[in-house]
């Protein structure tokens, strides 16, 4: 038995500072201890021992009554003890486990009443004051009509453990939905853990197969080894962490894509001591990803095979259109000679108005197939927008009339000018005005303004026609986009004049804004920069 000594009314403790010499055995006291006492405690012992531990210790009389307790199990159940001393101790017991205490009890009983004689050990849930339980581990054993007990909280471990496998399959199901492990490697040894994931992704199973260096490497596509290997080496040297890509071949002859992302763990004095990260199966986002630019790729070259296409045969087609034009035109107005039968001059006028219809449509897929094909090209100078404006009049004044629409136009100064395309602005303020007329019932209005602004000027045409539903204001800018409507298809067009303006208007730097209401009509606005000279400079 260790002993105490007592120096000055203080203990003296200054020798578990010195260190023994060899095969020498210290007390406390600084006398040497022949041998070691095994189980030779006083009461003393005992009682400090007792208050000081944290398992609930308990002793019970052969009546059921608790002899003595410490701090501990009051702590657990907590009662005090005049209200233990009023109860049975398998009181403090559940319903459903005081059956087993008192069978296990008993069963002591029978059994040999010795230090040698085994107890036994258990799971029983003690009730506490608040009418709660404790998830308690017991150890009992019973000597000369005595039941010892010594029970240990359990329940906060099994709520620990309990957390802990939650969380490890929340981990587990997460890896597999993102088809990602983790994994963890310590520099110098050859195996490595993985997590369940990544056998899944390697395709091997978990108890035939060891994930170590070798056995990776042996996995990883022959072309891509040196590679790997060489990202393993630098992050140690280097000390840094690295981010690769890599592919696979399985058992199973399938290869897959992976990306593993690795970090260094380092110890006390700054050397690395490990690589840990995660592998995550690509394969099917970079097959995707293949298939998408293989698409994309055969998209863009018939893509740019029709706009050449369109190109050719529209600068084809213009030819002998203008051919056609121009002789009907000359037939009209007799200039070699009068036309025997007066039907044939109305038949002439219906073949240079559907020649110049047509080549309004051909014009409009020309322009269409520059912008696309980037070759449309702005030749920048200084445009008076009042002619512009009066030019758009003199234009669409004819069929206006015929339509019984009528155009007014603001008073434009005849000084306002701005830096831009002359023909691409008369485009954009003719195709406005031309859909304006064409969709503005008999009776109707169109009317024309500009308003000038500090840098910048807004084009405004409005009409009482018969408007744009609301979900299909953002799609009349597109190629090929009409208004579906009975009104619409009295009118035919190539569905590209709205398209061609707004791609005109952002060439210059500018913005197109559609306002409709069904069956009220429909303003677009136009928003210009007095100088796209420099617009055009400053976002290139």
């Amino acid at each position: 038995m260790f002993a105490l000594k007592k120096k000055n009314s203080g203990i003296n403790i200054a020798l578990l500072a010195q260190k023994p010499a060899d095969n020498e055995n210290l007390s406390l006291t600084g006398k040497k201890n022949s041998t070691i006492q095994v189980d030779n405690f006083n009461s003393r012992d005992y009682e400090t021992m007792f208050s000081m531990s944290k398992d609930a210790l308990v002793s019970v009389n052969d009546f059921g009554e608790i002899i003595k307790c410490n701090k501990a199990f009051l702590t657990l159940n907590g009662f005090d003890t005049t209200t233990l001393e009023g109860m049975h101790f398998l009181d403090l017991f559940t319903e459903a486990d005081r059956k087993f205490m008192r069978s296990t009890i008993q069963t002591l009983a029978t059994t040999e009443n010795t230090l040698e004689a085994p107890g036994f050990a258990f799971e029983a849930q003690m009730r506490t004051a608040d009418d709660s339980t404790v998830n308690m581990h017991w150890n009992i054993c019973l000597r000369d009509e005595t039941l010892y007990c010594k029970g240990r909280d359990i329940g906060a471990t099994t709520r620990q453990s309990q957390a802990l496998n939650r969380r490890e399959k929340q981990l587990a199901q997460a890896e597999s939905i993102g088809r990602m492990g983790h994994w963890n490697w310590v520099v110098g040894k050859e195996a490595i853990e993985w997590s369940d994931e990544i056998y899944r992704i390697f395709g091997v199973e978990k108890g035939s197969f060891a994930p170590t260096l070798q056995a990776l490497e042996n996995l990883v596509h022959r072309e891509d080894r040196a590679r790997f290997n060489q990202a393993l080496h630098r992050a140690i040297i280097e000390e840094n962490n690295y981010d690769m890509e890599f592919r696979i071949c399985r058992d199973d002859g399938e290869t897959r894509h992976i990306r593993c992302e690795g970090r260094c763990a380092f110890d006390d004095e700054g050397e690395v001591i490990a690589l840990y990260g995660m592998m995550q199966d690509m394969t099917e986002r970079i097959l995707y990803e293949r298939d998408l630019r293989s698409a994309k790729d055969q998209a863009e070259q018939a893509y740019a095979a029709r706009t050449q296409f369109l190109a050719n045969m529209s600068h084809e087609l213009r030819t002998p259109l203008n051919a056609i034009i121009g002789f009907s035109e000359m037939m009209q107005r007799q200039l070699l000679g009068p036309i025997g039968t007066e039907k044939y001059l109305e038949y002439i006028g219906g073949i240079r108005e559907s020649g110049e219809h047509l080549l309004d449509l051909i014009s409009d897929i020309l322009d269409m197939s520059k912008i696309e094909a980037g070759k449309y090209d702005l030749a920048f100078e200084k445009v008076n927008i009042a002619k512009v404006f009066k030019l758009t009049l003199h234009m669409v004044e004819a069929r206006a009339q015929d339509a019984g629409v009528r155009i007014k136009m603001d008073n434009i100064s005849e000084d306002l000018c701005i830096i831009a395309d002359r023909r691409a602005i008369l485009q954009i303020v003719l195709n406005i005005a031309s859909n304006a007329v064409k969709f503005t019932k008999k009776g109707g209005e169109v009317f024309m303004s500009v308003q000038e602004r500090e840098d910048h000027i807004l084009l405004k045409i409005t009409d009482t026609g018969v408007g744009i539903p609301a979900h299909k204001i953002a799609s009349v800018t597109k190629p090929f986009e009409q208004v579906s409507s009975s009104y619409a298809r009295e009118h035919s067009g190539s569905g590209l004049g709205l398209s061609i303006t707004k791609d005109l208007t952002e060439m210059h730097g500018g913005s197109l804004y559609i306002e409709s209401r069904l069956g009220e009509g429909t303003s677009v606005s136009v928003r210009l920069p007095k100088d796209a000279s420099k617009k055009i400079k400053n976002s290139v």
